[in-house]
């Protein structure tokens, strides 16, 4: 319908690349702010907090800079199937959950990140 706006591909990509490294970045710093309260609050040991924020932050700065970009992509893919594992299986969260707080933003995060893995983040980044 609108061909045209295909020229525009590579500032898309860079602007989910920004997106979801802004998520990632932030999620991983609130883990390692303060990973023991974090700890509980997700049901898990304070060093597996630790090691998922720096996972998070790592992976948020390799997709937002594209750095790395389909190896950071993975990973955070493999960070978001713990998390719906997690809520699937420990807390027993649905689709939509209450109060929003289902599995289906994460499943969107790893959709995203499949894109960004896909098209190897696009023409502007950093290290391929």
């Amino acid at each position: 319908m609108f061909p045209e706006l295909a020229r525009f591909t590579d500032l898309g990509l860079l602007l989910l690349r920004l997106m979801v490294g802004l998520v990632f970045v932030t999620s991983g710093y609130s883990h390692l702010k303060d990973p023991a309260t974090r700890a509980k609050s997700i049901g898990m040991s304070k060093a597996f907090t630790i090691v998922l924020g720096a996972g998070e932050l790592a992976g948020g700065l390799g997709v937002a800079f594209g750095v790395l970009t389909q190896l950071a992509a993975f990973g955070l893919i493999v960070i978001m199937l713990g998390a719906i594992w997690k809520k699937i299986s420990a807390w027993h969260t649905g689709f939509w959950g209450e109060k929003g707080s289902g599995w289906h933003y994460d499943l969107m995060l790893i959709l995203m990140n499949l894109v960004i893995a896909f098209t190897n983040g696009g023409a502007y980044v950093l290290l391929r």
